[in-house]
């Protein structure tokens, strides 16, 4: 058992190819054991494990230091037995059929008469890849991955199968879906199927009545005379963010956080916060806040108009503009109203203090694609707000952190090649910095779909790609050849090549392009580093 080769994921992430399952889970073991100087989170899969590293430095060290690690062989370990009943009612269950030379009968006789060993979590909270005893139900992903798979659904794909824990995109084949939870949050356990489980399928005979897991409550209003926000319009999509959740990379769970790292972090330093504290992340600039005590806040990213309306018992004052990148005061029972002011997709407000709502797995941050985290704020919730230590110092005014486009209105993005340039060649890196994209309308915080005029990209290799952890920034490439750039709340592992990834620096910018923004890729100077073979 041995590394293959080390590619580069990105500028802080590693993706190391192993020569099978077991070194995959020795090495897995081995680095959760012991991890390397910087070691953020990693995610093992198919044939890959995916570090995360805190900086470049760190990932480039780790890359030297990998070959001579000696990670012998997993222990072995026995889960339990997990019993999953099936509808067998999907959409592709006769496609899978035709693909296997099977009779749907039979199809469904070889699904549930054969005991699926958990082997792996990723993509979302929840999902297991399962290895079957054989290769009866070997399958392609389908040729475009759907917008949206339902919960509970039960899916194959190559030699795995797996049930999708809520809605989310995806690009497996559907044979019929589950009743039965595969992710709870007020579970001891949140996972109902966790790695070395053993999971049978049975056809069910009807259906079965699973409790429900409850959204996220909304923020609820303080106590009469404490600190708060109160959401009087909510606007389109506004979230609490944070600098996500680190660690948990093995149960499925993304890192999400703040879709724009600048403009969060220049929130908080306006108002004297730590960087990393939770901040309203609001899509489109469009959002009324009422004071309760008074408040110091920031807005930031997006360009924005902002207005403070004086309290109604309020005879002095008068309505006032304040500006973006610069701290203000909003006074008990002022209203600041945002509306959107030219350039930009998502705003920032940070206050003063911390949001006293409770983390979930260590964060405040909402997590679109897993649906980890607070639920969006609505209108007529509270947030309430704790105080901050004495010495936190607000800041002075800051230029704006929002890209700029060249004379024709183009955006770039510096990127790296790979992890898996060789899925198109240098003929696809050179068509792929060489044209013009356009983000579509199908673009979220999830990622941003290409496409419009552009050429699409064409793979050299045949094949399916076994599934592998991503890095936030990839450029993941299904076969239509438009490519997904995939942000914040991207899943954790694809089966889809990626061509290359935005570079760290470049993120910020990628999270505030609005569907129509013209983009460009350019290569960075470091990404014809090639693989570390070893």
């Amino acid at each position: 058992m041995s590394i293959r080769a080390i590619h580069h994921a990105g500028s802080h992430d590693l993706l190391v190819d192993l020569d099978s399952l077991d070194a995959v889970l020795a090495l897995n073991a081995a680095l959760e054991a012991s991890p390397l100087e910087g070691q953020r989170d990693l995610l093992a899969a198919a044939q890959t494990v995916l570090l995360k590293f805190s900086n470049a430095e760190q990932a480039q060290r780790a890359r030297t230091l990998l070959p001579t690690l000696a990670f012998g062989t997993a222990a072995e370990t026995i889960g339990k037995v997990v019993d999953v009943p099936v509808h067998y009612d999907g959409e592709d269950l006769a496609a899978v059929a035709e693909l296997t030379g099977l009779s749907i009968d039979a199809v469904i006789t070889a699904h549930s008469t054969q005991a699926w060993r958990a082997v792996f979590d990723g993509f979302a909270p929840g999902f297991a890849y399962l290895l079957g005893q054989n290769q009866q139900l070997n399958v392609p992903r389908r040729e475009t991955p759907r917008t949206k798979v339902p919960a509970g659904a039960v899916a194959l794909a190559g030699e795995y199968s797996a049930v999708y824990p809520r809605q989310s995109p995806g690009g497996w084949q559907l044979i019929g879906h589950t009743d039965v939870q595969m992710w709870d949050l007020e579970r001891e356990n949140p996972a109902l199927i966790r790695p070395q489980d053993t999971v049978k399928f049975t056809p069910a005979m009807q259906k079965i009545a699973v409790r429900e897991t409850p959204a996220s409550a909304p923020a609820q209003p303080a106590a009469d005379g404490s600190s708060a926000l109160r959401i009087i319009d909510s606007g389109l999509q506004s979230l609490l963010q944070d600098a996500g959740r680190i660690g948990y990379g093995n149960l499925g769970v993304g890192v999400a956080g703040a879709a724009d790292p600048a403009a969060f972090h220049q929130a908080n330093r306006l108002v004297g916060n730590p960087v990393n504290h939770a901040v309203i992340e609001n899509l489109g600039s469009r959002i009324t806040l009422e004071a309760e005590q008074d408040q110091v806040l920031a807005h930031t990213g997006a360009e924005a108009d902002l207005w403070i309306t004086p309290a109604a018992d309020d005879e002095v004052r008068t309505e006032r503009q304040v500006a973006g990148n610069t701290p203000f005061a909003l006074l008990h029972g002022e209203r600041l109203t945002v509306t959107s002011g030219g350039r930009g997709l998502r705003s920032y407000l940070a206050v003063r203090g911390q949001i006293g709502l409770e983390p979930v797995l260590g964060s405040l941050s909402t997590d679109t694609l897993s649906g980890v985290g607070p639920a969006p704020l609505a209108s007529g919730g509270v947030l309430p707000v704790q105080r901050p230590r004495i010495g936190h110092i607000v800041g002075n005014s800051l230029p704006s952190t929002l890209p700029v486009p060249d004379a024709q209105g183009v955006y770039t993005l510096r990127v790296l090649a790979g992890p898996r340039a060789d899925w198109f060649g240098p003929a696809g890196l050179a068509q792929l910095t060489g044209q013009v994209w356009e983000a579509t309308s199908e673009s979220n915080r999830v990622g941003v779909r290409l496409g419009t005029g552009a050429q699409p990209l064409q793979r050299i290799r045949a094949g399916e790609l076994a599934s592998e952890g991503v890095a936030r920034g990839s450029l993941q490439v299904p076969p239509s050849g438009l490519p997904v750039l995939f942000l914040a709340d991207h899943p954790v592992t694809g089966g889809y090549p990626v061509i290359a990834t935005v570079i760290a620096e470049d993120l910020s910018a990628a999270a505030q392009l609005p569907p129509g923004s013209s983009i460009r890729f350019l290569l960075h100077p470091a990404a014809g580093q090639p693989a570390a073979e070893a």
